[in-house]
């Protein structure tokens, strides 16, 4: 079944109703990701003026000739930082190529840092001024909004408020600039093939250009939609693991525009908050029951889960 069935939606919420409602909040949230995988977020904190600079410095990197980009592309390295050139990742099990190019950013760690094997540092082009300023005080801002929602998601699994704040910390989480170009004509590939996040949870900026679907559990395609500014947030694998599927890491796509919009470049900054390399994911003893029974009896750190999959989608 490959219809829409726009009546279906979900949550919208306010990251302010988190301080003034912390239980309504979590239970909106939470329902929203069990249910759909996603929920869209408003009034997060991230600066406007800063996802302004950020959009501007993106769309200027990708407007620089393709054999300067090319010079930030790391063969060998999986993509994990800096330039992935149109062409190469792929969706798991899919044959064609999405349509996309990308720019990886990742956490600056100090010299000698135990993550540095599995957490190289970060390329910056020098083309784009303030570029690595820009990002990294973006990385930083998507980082403390994640942990607001990680707090809720605790909530609403009745776990110590606080239990994710370890897991994810110094965590190998990316902040992806992704442009994808005009489409010319009526091709097999799409712009990124059905598929599901390898991470955490993600919070994506710039989803208002249409195309973004989520596959609900019905076999409906629903839209997701946020308005100007709001993130569209979803649950990872690694969560879901996590949590013996109580949190769904669902499918989404996003589909080529209809032939008027063929010609225009879609642009979005997702961020792929990740726990920290060695955290052990093993299902959490409150999400197995006799109706749920553990559906993951082998735990397995997230650099290895991380390592498995990007294997998956052509990445390593």
């Amino acid at each position: 079944m490959d219809t829409l069935a726009p009546a279906k939606s979900v949550a919208s919420v306010s990251l302010l109703d988190a301080d003034r409602d912390p239980e309504g909040f979590s239970e909106e949230l939470g329902r929203s990701f069990e249910r759909y995988g996603f929920a869209i977020v408003a009034d997060h904190g991230i600066p406007a003026d800063l996802i302004h600079r950020a959009e501007e410095k993106a769309r200027a990197f990708f407007a620089l000739p393709d054999e300067v980009k090319r010079r930030y592309h790391l063969a060998g390295k999986g993509g994990a930082r800096g330039y992935t050139p149109f062409g190469i990742e792929t969706a798991k099990g899919a044959v064609n190529y999405d349509l996309k190019e990308f720019w990886h950013v990742a956490r600056e760690l100090p010299p000698g840092h135990k993550y540095e094997d599995s957490m190289p540092p970060n390329v910056w082009p020098e083309e784009v001024e303030s570029f690595k300023a820009t990002f990294l005080e973006l990385f930083a801002a998507f980082d403390a909004t994640g942990a607001k929602l990680l707090e809720a998601i605790a909530r609403y699994l009745d776990l110590p408020h606080d239990y994710f704040v370890d897991t994810v910390r110094d965590g190998n989480s990316i902040l992806r600039l992704l442009h994808y170009p005009p489409i010319p004509g009526d091709g097999p590939n799409v712009r990124a093939g059905a598929h599901e996040d390898i991470n955490t949870i993600t919070l994506l900026l710039g989803a208002e250009e249409a195309g973004l679907q989520l596959l609900d559990k019905d076999g409906d395609w629903l839209p997701v939609t946020p308005p100007p500014g709001a993130l569209a947030v979803n649950i990872g694998d690694m969560l879901q693991r996590l949590t013996n599927n109580v949190m769904k890491s669902t499918t989404h796509r996003v589909v080529n525009p209809p032939p008027e919009r063929r010609g225009v470049s879609r642009y979005s900054m997702p961020f792929f908050l990740h726990f920290r390399s060695d955290f052990c994911i093993e299902t959490l003893p409150n999400c197995i029951s006799a109706e749920r029974p553990n559906l993951y009896p082998e735990p397995i750190t997230a650099d290895e889960y991380l390592q498995e999959r990007l294997r998956e989608i052509k990445l390593v």
